[in-house]
């Protein structure tokens, strides 16, 4: 944890600082919501899909991993199938659940005037229906999402685009991932410091794709946002 605190810190205070946050399982808990909905559609589709297959998808984007994942889908179009279990995802009664700190984070980001961007394989109204349950307000957050980029995560551009969008050095920035795919992404666009949420994955797996330092959720990263406030 101290790690986390002091790496963080002193990016976060230098110049050119800037903040990349993925969004499910970062911004919000919502593995039970897409697993649920993947469930459902390959349900209807008279598919039996355990979960360690179901979990491949988290992460990356849907029409990436059904073009690579062997399944009962071989031969469908990724595309199609991805709205299929967008529409199940829309119609689900599961509610991801806000990260603790989350909010905070965003409202100390705001107030220190630190840029930050959330960058991920998840589509555009699917960020602001996250955003609107965290209640931000009328805090301005820049984004990357899966309409953006031709490759998605593990692919570095993801995290290069967001790095861009704050016109930043990537070296300069932290960001907080949940997944490999995630981890890798940042890491291979050079993010000076990545945290891996402990959300879905253990420490030891995040640590082994390549992040930096580890946390449970965001409000050890809030209390740093916090402190540059007070001293700003």
């Amino acid at each position: 944890m101290g790690l986390i605190v002091d790496r963080a810190a002193v990016l976060l205070a230098g110049p050119g600082a800037g903040l990349l946050l993925d969004l499910d399982g970062t911004l919000v808990d919502s593995e039970s919501v897409h697993r649920a909905a993947y469930r459902e559609y390959f349900s209807g589709r008279g598919w039996c899909v355990e979960d360690q297959v179901i979990q491949e998808f988290s992460g990356r984007r849907a029409p990436d991993v059904f073009a690579t994942l062997e399944g009962p889908w071989g031969g469908e179009d990724p595309v199609a199938l991805t709205d299929g279990v967008l529409d199940a995802l829309r119609g689900t009664m599961v509610s991801p659940t806000p990260v603790p700190g989350a909010a905070r984070l965003i409202a100390a980001c705001a107030q220190a005037g630190l840029p930050v961007a959330v960058v991920t394989s998840a589509r555009r109204w699917w960020v602001r229906a996250v955003l609107d349950l965290l209640d931000v307000g009328d805090v301005a957050i820049l984004m990357v999402t899966a309409e953006d980029c031709a490759p998605g995560k593990p692919d570095p551009e993801p995290f290069r685009r967001g790095a861009a969008l704050l016109g930043l050095q990537p070296g300069d920035l932290v960001a907080a991932e949940d997944s490999p795919a995630g981890i890798a992404s940042a890491r291979g666009a050079g993010i000076g410091h990545v945290i891996g949420m402990t959300t879905s994955r253990s420490a030891d797996v995040l640590l082994a794709a390549g992040a930096h330092a580890t946390a449970p959720d965001l409000v050890t990263l809030a209390d740093v946002v916090d402190k540059l406030n007070r001293t700003c």
